[in-house]
């Protein structure tokens, strides 16, 4: 006789029909849940990488955050607050040839290739120590960070040695280094450090390179470039002796040729 309609084998039926919804009942509150608190998380990981987007896109850039630096690393050979007064010259030189430059400045560019050697000449000479105040607005014109970063290598070339600055600065400013205005060339770590290899102080420095590379004076060059734009100076080149601008005779306008200069720097001497 069969056993399948006994009452104790229905009773045990029932038991496990029941277990096993209980059993479904609670993978399912299990799915549920997992589906839940997944999608919890997707929307936590979307809503902290818009959080972070929004951090990163209002944390100032590196430059902008040197503008604020407190804490500034000057290079040798300067005085005066954050090292931002930079003379060079002898020290007997009774007058002092104030000179403001951009990096990038292609009219700087023009004046340093041809009138650079005679105002190195005079320098020798002991007519008049140099002031110099360096600019950083060129970058301004197309978000470039080229006149900050050549004016810090600038920076670093002083640490080394006044002449070793100088000799940099001409390099910079030479026909053969320096990019076209739209070009933003000094960005360039690599770039900045190519072009010192030709100022046998600077060539193969590893002490300048890794200035260069870590941005050592990069807080200098700001407070340098904020030097400048507190000077009430509205163009580069621009030189003045004396508080008096220097120009050319007859003209608002820097003198560009070496008569201009000469001419120009004899009538400042003797004011």
């Amino acid at each position: 006789m069969s056993t399948r309609n006994n009452p104790n084998n229905k009773a045990a039926a029932r038991e496990r029909l029941r277990e096993e919804r209980e059993r479904q009942t609670r993978k399912d509150r299990i799915r549920r849940q997992a589906i839940v608190g997944g999608s919890t998380l997707v929307v936590l990981a979307i809503a902290g990488g818009i959080a972070l987007a929004v951090v990163q896109n209002n944390k100032p850039s590196h430059w902008e955050a040197m503008k604020d630096e407190t804490t500034v690393v000057a290079p040798k050979n300067t005085e005066g607050a954050d090292g931002t007064t930079v003379v060079i010259g002898k020290a007997d030189a009774k007058k002092t040839l104030e000179l403001y430059e951009d990096s990038r400045c292609p009219v700087c560019a023009s004046f340093e290739q041809t009138v650079g050697k005679t105002v190195q000449n005079d320098i020798d000479a002991g007519k008049f120590k140099v002031k110099y105040i360096g600019a950083t607005f060129i970058d301004n014109s197309d978000n470039g960070t080229g006149s900050k970063n050549a004016l810090s290598a600038l920076g670093a070339a002083l640490n080394v040695s006044p002449e070793a600055f100088l000799q940099y600065k001409s390099a910079l400013y030479s026909a053969k280094y320096h990019p076209e205005e739209s070009s933003d060339k000094f960005a360039k770590d690599s770039y900045l450090i190519q072009v010192a290899d030709s100022v046998n102080a600077l060539k193969g420095n590893k002490t300048f390179q890794q200035d260069v590379k870590e941005g050592t004076f990069d807080a200098w060059a700001m407070k340098m470039s904020a030097t400048f734009d507190k000077s009430g100076v509205q163009g580069t080149p621009t030189l003045k002796m004396g508080g008096r601008t220097v120009t050319a005779e007859g003209t608002q306008n820097p003198p560009m040729t070496v008569a201009e200069f000469n001419a120009a720097i004899s009538k400042a001497l003797a004011a």
